[in-house]
């Protein structure tokens, strides 16, 4: 279940490339300050997974609402411990 809300999540993040810094720049709507930044494309989506992961581990960790994504609810899992 974890991972499929991380694949999921990773599918609807955006990236943009800041031209002045020559930097990609990727977020995840909805999923406040799950960001990352990297000199590549792909290099930022590795970051914005790591994020990502992180961010999922530290809600569940402080009991915190984790949004739900692609109808995958996380905090049963946090109900279920």
């Amino acid at each position: 279940m974890l991972a499929s809300y991380l694949d999921q999540a990773m599918e609807i993040a955006v990236y943009e490339i800041i031209e002045e810094d020559r930097i990609y720049w990727g977020e995840i709507p909805g999923l406040q300050g799950v960001w990352a930044k990297h000199q590549t494309l792909e290099g930022c989506r590795r970051e914005l997974r790591e994020a990502l992961s992180d961010w999922v581990a530290l809600r569940l960790r402080l009991g915190l609402n984790v949004p739900e994504v692609a109808g995958i609810d996380l905090n049963r899992l946090s109900e279920a411990v």
